[in-house]
């Protein structure tokens, strides 16, 4: 015959499934920030609470952290691996296309999944206002923890938590929302010239305006929406009109769109002087998604069984066999002579 349990037993096991804090037995999603991460942000002029801006890069598949810090300005804390995502390179359109989202999202707190079935996550609200204009379909397109993707970031559990973490407390700190910027890949030269003959590439030429108003400020861009595009830091455009409607006269600060200018045409006759010495893009190898290189590593070492449980509780990698490829095999661009 089974004893029966004691009441301190029948406390703490109601308080374990209720999710309530018990003798420090937090919810995953109000358990403090590691004191190193703390350690880290005061020595970089930051605290918990000052907002934060996060950054995703498909091809690197990485994803920076960036809090402000005593000036007013960005800058970066931490970069994550990522662990999977899926699809291609490219804008995500169409429900059930596996592709993971690229764009300039904010998120607020009522997108925070404390209950997410990959451990922590928040959801990019994808699709935004000029995604929806535009015919575009989807939902539940999160950053979360585990190794396993349909159209999300998947980050691991622990760096899920970190993350989850710091955007609470920048919440609590006054933040209405922060900005993701999920790009396709680090907009350098090289890429540009790696994927000049991609269908996406006026699309990804967007992006990059928003992408050099982040680089050569080191603020928040202000992002619209108007002609059927993202416009960034125009005063006399935001994202509450109609995303198809035309561009009215960019309303934009001179010095700005000066600086802007400047750094795209640096970027661009690097290019030119890239593509030059490469007449014929290397080719690019379509795999299925993306996983870092570390992660990678580890799987080829030691399979999957392992990768899972050093980046989640439960949740199996998916596909680890297209993951074990690289998705992009540029092979080495060419450099002009006398760099």
């Amino acid at each position: 015959m089974k004893k029966p349990l004691n009441a301190f037993a029948l406390l703490l096991a109601a308080s374990v499934l209720s999710g309530c804090a018990l003798f420090g037995l937090e919810p995953r999603s109000e358990r403090p920030l590691p004191d190193k991460l703390l350690a880290d942000m005061s020595a970089r002029g930051m605290n918990a609470a000052s907002p934060l801006l996060i950054r995703v890069f498909k091809q690197e598949s990485e994803l920076e952290v960036w809090k402000q810090d005593r000036s007013g300005r960005y800058a970066l804390l931490k970069t994550y691996p990522i662990c999977r995502w899926s699809g291609k390179l490219g804008p995500k359109k169409m429900q059930g296309d596996r592709q993971t989202p690229e764009g300039f999202y904010a998120i607020t707190p009522a997108r925070m999944n404390p209950d997410s079935r990959y451990y922590l996550s928040f959801d990019l609200g994808f699709p935004n206002q000029l995604e929806a204009a535009l015919g575009y379909q989807g939902s539940a397109l999160m950053i979360h923890g585990a190794c396993s993707s349909s159209g999300c970031y998947a980050i691991t559990d622990p760096a899920a938590f970190e993350i989850y973490a710091m955007a609470r407390e920048a919440f609590r700190g006054g933040q209405a929302a922060f900005q993701v910027q999920a790009l396709p890949f680090r907009m350098t030269p090289a890429n540009l010239v790696l994927h000049r003959d991609d269908p996406d590439m006026p699309f990804w030429r967007t992006l990059k305006e928003g992408n050099d108003a982040f680089a050569v400020t080191r603020l928040e861009p202000k992002v619209g929406y108007c002609g059927g595009r993202y416009v960034f830091n125009a005063a006399n455009v935001g994202t509450d009109g109609d995303p198809l409607a035309a561009c009215p006269p960019l309303e934009t600060d001179p010095a700005l769109a000066s600086a802007v200018a400047a750094k795209a045409a640096r970027d661009d006759a690097r290019a030119a002087a890239l593509a030059a010495v490469n007449p014929a893009p290397p080719r690019l190898a379509y795999v299925d998604g993306g996983m870092h290189t570390s992660f990678r590593a580890i799987l080829r070492q030691s399979g999957p069984e392992k990768l899972s449980r050093l980046t989640s509780a439960k949740t199996p990698v998916s596909r680890p066999e297209a993951a074990l490829a690289d998705p992009y095999v540029p092979g080495l661009l060419l450099e002009p002579a006398g760099n």
